[in-house]
């Protein structure tokens, strides 16, 4: 029984630093960047090219942009209404897109990989919330839990009393007679 109490007292006393510091993690946080983003701060030229690069690419109008230069190239060689630049098997069109997807694909792995460090910061802040919240609802039912007992003592006490009251005026428990 000693054992428990003194392991219930530890997990108490870790669950009271952890508390302590992500409080002041939190506040550390709050105090050094204000209510922007982390990882909106300062961006390499770098990361804001890759940015833009995968955000153009990524949108509808470069789609729709890039479908109507490759059906107007399609129809320009084939009814050979210009000089034919790029006969049927469309060679230099092909080339032209390999060369564009070769480009790109670093651009957007770069955004990419940028955007997977933002979400796991935001996983890692959100899970220390989560263990904060979870401490404070376990703070919480302590309290209940105390203030439930002090209530139950108290209670207790009360009925002490009154039997007492109740025997020194005579009148035994479940008589409706009072002498």
């Amino acid at each position: 029984m000693e054992n428990v109490a003194d392991f219930r007292h530890q997990l108490h006393a870790t669950e009271e630093r952890l508390l302590t510091k992500l409080r002041s993690l939190r506040r550390d946080l709050r105090k050094s960047q204000g209510h922007e983003c982390p990882a909106e701060g300062d961006l390499t030229a770098g990361q804001r090219i890759a940015d833009s690069v995968a955000a153009g690419m990524g949108s509808w109008r470069f789609i729709i942009i890039q479908s109507v230069i490759l059906v107007i190239w399609i129809i320009l060689n084939v009814t050979a209404f210009v000089e034919q630049w790029d006969p049927y098997p469309f060679i230099l069109l092909n080339l032209a897109l390999s060369f564009q997807a070769a480009y790109a694909a670093p651009f957007i792995m770069m955004s990419q990989n940028r955007q997977q460090d933002i979400d796991r910061l935001s996983a890692d802040h959100d899970h220390q919330i989560n263990i904060k919240a979870e401490l404070e609802i376990e703070l919480l039912h302590q309290k209940l839990d105390q203030l439930r007992e002090t209530e139950v003592l108290y209670l207790t006490q009360a009925v002490k009393e009154l039997t007492g009251l109740l025997r020194c005026a005579k009148i035994e428990p479940g008589s409706a007679t009072i002498d």
